[in-house]
């Protein structure tokens, strides 16, 4: 029997839930929902679910609150696509810091709904295996920098610890887990979990520059991240890995 994908759809607004739902069963695709968090908690808990659609503005915890704690436990696998009736650009990077696959703001057709869930979906299947970021933990040396993958902190040579934002953990794990290859944009945004090309792609270079800074990197003459120009990005600094931690 061939797979049907289940959308779990997430907001306080019934009318919004029921429409959404409907459209997507006309579809072809599988839905459930939950008018808040609680509710929705419990059903990942107890069902499989292939993707969220996530409101931002609820009552109690908002989309933003749900989306990084699903991003920092064992569901953190689920893509997720937030719906917003923001528009202002720094609330959708807001979105891809917490953990956010593509940011749809309010009122969206129900048709561009459909195709960004399986522009997500297709995006979250299509990775190489030989992209993917190992889990295991360990501290990675390079340069004059260490970063333990468990605890997620930045070291500097002196030992002190710089705070690193979540998208900017992703984007760094993907640099020093490929060092010295070419990575393009498309390639980034599937491995940072921001899987949407059109919404998404300035936000990576937005990304690098910031990751940059953390690393005291020149931006005109970078001694990490190197900018391959029409081609993307490359870590240039070898990278080795110590004991895994215990």
């Amino acid at each position: 029997m061939d797979h049907v994908d289940h959308i779990l759809i997430v907001d306080d607004d019934r009318e919004i839930r029921e429409l959404v739902s409907g459209y997507l069963q006309k579809n072809g695709l599988r839905t459930s929902v939950a008018a808040d968090g609680r509710q929705m908690r419990s059903f990942v808990d107890a069902n499989a679910v292939d993707l969220i659609v996530l409101d931002v503005m609820m009552p109690g915890d908002d989309g933003l609150v749900l989306c990084r704690e699903l991003r920092a436990g064992r569901h953190k696998a689920i893509p997720i696509l937030m719906l917003t009736a923001r528009t202002d650009e720094m609330d959708r990077i807001l979105g891809l810091e917490m953990g956010a696959d593509d940011y749809l703001p309010k009122p969206f057709a129900a048709r561009e709904l459909l195709a960004r869930i399986k522009a997500v979906l297709r995006r979250t299947r299509m990775l190489p295996p030989n992209l993917q970021i190992s889990e295991a933990g360990q501290l990675l040396t390079f340069g004059d920098w260490r970063l333990d993958t468990v605890a997620r902190h930045l070291l500097d040579g002196e030992g002190t610890a710089i705070a690193l934002s979540g998208a900017e953990y992703r984007l760094l794990r993907v640099f020093i887990d490929h060092p010295q290859r070419v990575l393009n944009r498309d390639q980034l945004l599937s491995l940072t979990q921001g899987r949407d090309a059109d919404l998404f792609d300035r936000s990576i270079d937005l990304l690098v520059s910031r990751l940059r800074q953390r690393l005291g990197d020149d931006a005109r003459e970078p001694t990490y991240i190197k900018t391959v120009r029409s081609e993307g990005y490359v870590f240039s600094v070898p990278v080795e890995k110590l004991e895994p931690r215990q």
